[in-house]
């Protein structure tokens, strides 16, 4: 049984620190969403933003001047949040290789790779935590820039929702959340 749940909440997490990274570097975090005829798709990303032409597919890209110059709040506490968070989810992969029972790494002490499996969790919840808040701070703050407008009766030809890099790093948190629960709370 031990084995089986360690198993489960490393394919989670592995799965799921591939979610957040992939949520992290990819660009399409923001979607344009208007309901007319569009001759392009933008997206927006932590990172750049870009234009796909819908008639000839021709994509291009505009990268954010640098990572120190003045960028929105939103821009720069999601960057910091997910890097984190990434960092975290490795961090707690790598310590949870190592205590899984099947690795023959420290075989003659489990007491120690229950503790690593442990540490793992727990270093995964704070990673879920991190992604989750950095994920939904971005979120939230394109519905409110989004009500601001119409709730001013503006319209500036474009708006934009939720992009699936957002969603990604949303269920790349959550996945860490429940293997840090597997791990933390029923392996014992």
């Amino acid at each position: 049984m031990s084995t089986a749940l360690q198993m489960t909440a490393f394919g989670l997490a592995l799965l799921s620190t591939f979610f957040l990274l992939l949520a992290t570097c990819t660009d399409c975090w923001m979607v344009n969403a208007d309901d007319s005829l569009e001759v392009s798709h933008k997206c927006r990303g932590l990172w750049r933003e870009c234009v796909t032409n819908m008639q000839d597919g021709v994509r291009t890209c505009d990268q954010y001047d640098s990572i120190l110059a003045d960028h929105p709040v939103k821009i720069v506490v999601t960057r910091t949040l997910l890097i984190t968070a990434d960092l975290l989810a490795g961090l707690a992969l790598a310590t949870l290789l190592l205590g899984l029972d099947c690795i023959k790494f420290l075989k003659e002490d489990p007491r120690v790779k229950l503790k690593m499996c442990y540490g793992a969790g727990v270093i995964l919840g704070v990673g879920s935590i991190l992604g989750l808040v950095g994920s939904v701070w971005y979120a939230v703050d394109v519905y409110v820039e989004r009500a601001m407008l119409v709730s001013h009766n503006i319209f500036l030809g474009v708006h934009y929702d939720f992009g699936w890099s957002c969603w990604l790093g949303m269920a790349g948190s959550m996945g860490c959340c429940v293997a840090s629960v597997l791990l933390t709370c029923c392996l014992y």
